[in-house]
């Protein structure tokens, strides 16, 4: 399975993974992210989300991350665990917006152990707002992102 490189939506179905998700990241369990109980520790679900956001945002057109690119904030993230997992399991990260205004946007994640039925083992979610880079106020999403979230994501405009 290749690890960090995006995976699109017959990618995912190959894996078992299931629609709606069009977009995901393949990777596995470290020692590092485990508990002393030897299962994943909560916090790492919300790092495998971000590292999932970025390559997702880029791809959706909404950011470069280059010097003139807004500025993304965190409003809000919510995860909710399904099932245990543990040291060197594979898993896939996806990822979609649902729904988005003129300067922000709510994601949803799930973590999937991919499989002939792959099993869901979190599912999370956060809204993000775009701000200006050097300047107060908000930043509006671009028009390539906002149509990718609707053509890619089925996201419903709110604004």
């Amino acid at each position: 399975m290749p690890y960090h490189t995006p995976l699109g939506a017959d990618s995912l179905r190959d894996l078992g993974i299931p629609a709606p998700w069009t977009f995901g990241l393949a990777d596995r369990v470290r020692f590092g992210e485990l508990d002393a109980l030897g299962h994943v520790n909560h916090t790492a679900y919300l790092r495998w989300f971000e590292s999932f956001r970025l390559p997702f945002l880029k791809a959706r057109h909404v950011t470069d991350y280059g010097p003139t690119s807004p500025r993304l904030v965190l409003k809000q993230v919510e995860c909710t665990y399904l099932a245990e997992m543990g040291l060197g399991l594979d898993y896939v990260v996806a990822g979609r917006v649902s729904r988005f205004r003129n300067t922000s946007f709510t994601m949803e994640y799930a973590v999937w152990v991919p499989g002939a039925k792959a099993q869901e083992t979190a599912r999370g979610g956060a809204v993000v707002v775009l701000l200006n880079r050097g300047a107060p106020g908000r930043y509006p999403i671009p028009a390539a992102g906002r149509s990718a979230f609707v053509d890619e994501d089925g996201a419903v405009s709110e604004g």
